[in-house]
């Protein structure tokens, strides 16, 4: 097309990646690079290929008798989620995982060490948490913000010998009509409006 160029600086290449969790309500960040405000916390390393954003709108089709191609064709419904393996075992990071839950101090039976009881949320019990994926390619910086999330989906850990055990943290963006049910924030110059 006239206008188009090729230009290899749009490829991005996300040379780290952070992913950042907040009770909902939480101040977002003002842009793609400030410290993140208080309340905001890093859920710490995680696997190197398992961060993910997919984004899915489904669709519905009318049919007409006059066309082999749909009349019409309109959005019924969008989805978003986010998927990344967490390496880090905390107490945060398995709420985050449950999808809430209630960690507890216990007296163990022999020694001083502290104990600690972890019990899952029961049903009706989960807790909607804020997130922010974070991806840096050199100087451009890119902030995926959803300010609603739900952990929806089952938790399979593998606990073999040989094997680093990781904890799969799958979050569902939550929506309503009153706000974006994600945006990203970028200082990438490629974003900047057409002239």
């Amino acid at each position: 097309m006239a206008g188009e160029t090729t230009n290899a600086q749009h490829i991005v290449v996300p040379a780290r990646t952070r992913v950042w969790l907040a009770p909902v309500g939480t101040t977002a960040p003002a842009d793609a690079t400030v410290a993140l405000p208080t309340g905001w916390y890093s859920v710490g390393l995680t696997t190197e290929d398992s961060l993910k954003f997919n984004e899915e709108p489904s669709f519905e089709q009318v049919k007409s008798a006059q066309t082999d191609f749909p009349s019409r064709t309109f959005q019924t419904s969008d989805s978003a989620t986010i998927e990344v393996d967490l390496q880090q075992w905390n107490g945060k990071n398995f709420q985050a995982v449950y999808g809430g839950g209630t960690i507890t101090e216990i007296t163990p039976s022999e020694g001083t060490a502290k104990h600690y009881k972890f019990a899952p949320p029961r049903i009706g019990g989960r807790s909607e948490v804020a997130a922010i994926i974070e991806v840096i390619d050199g100087a451009k910086a890119y902030r995926y913000v959803m300010p609603r999330t739900m952990q929806m989906e089952g938790v399979s850990k593998d606990l073999q010998k040989a094997k680093e055990s990781v904890l799969p943290l799958r979050l569902a963006v939550q929506g309503g009509d009153d706000s974006d049910a994600w945006y990203l924030l970028t200082n990438d110059p490629a974003f900047a409006t057409a002239a």
